[in-house]
């Protein structure tokens, strides 16, 4: 595909692409910037279009994934600052309640039950609890990934059991 058959094709996409980011958006200047950053990105990696696949579907995909990421760049951004006068200042919630001495005695009967368990259910959850994904896990583990999720499943149900009363 040439340059201008390439563009020809990406302006022929533009209205039906304006409706899709503004079906993924709901506010017209997003859906234009969305719009307008898909062109980008399209243009940019062109030469990664694959002749002979679909053209449409190439584009459509980008605008998605775009779209995907900013909205998750967005939730994070918003959830750690508040941009406010062009300063960051960390959030906190007002109605947050902060630990109380009993909860101590809480985490105290959390940490017991869980080093209780039988380490094939301890350290994929251990290992969950400290950020790890399920993919690292299994590939650390050298176990499939259905089973690490399993594993964590059964393990957070028999806490449920164990810990009944503290979840309130």
């Amino acid at each position: 595909m040439t340059q201008i058959q390439f563009n020809n094709a990406l302006l022929g996409l533009q209205d039906k692409l304006h409706f899709y980011a503004l079906s993924l958006t709901s506010d017209q200047e997003k859906a234009n910037d969305l719009l307008q950053e898909t062109f980008l990105k399209a243009l940019t990696y062109r030469d990664k279009f694959a002749q002979n696949t679909n053209f449409k579907a190439w584009i459509y995909t980008i605008m998605k994934n775009t779209f995907i990421n900013d909205y998750r760049r967005n939730v994070k951004t918003k959830s750690t600052f508040d941009g406010a006068n062009s300063e960051f200042h960390l959030k906190f919630s007002r109605d947050k309640m902060y630990p109380g001495p009993d909860s101590f005695y809480s985490s105290k009967e959390i940490n017991k039950s869980i080093n209780a368990l039988e380490d094939e259910y301890k350290v994929p959850f251990t290992m969950f609890l400290q950020g790890y994904k399920y993919k690292e896990i299994a590939k650390k583990l050298g176990l499939p990934l259905g089973t690490v999720k399993s594993r964590i499943f059964f393990t957070r149900k028999k806490l449920e059991k164990t810990l009944r009363e503290y979840a309130r």
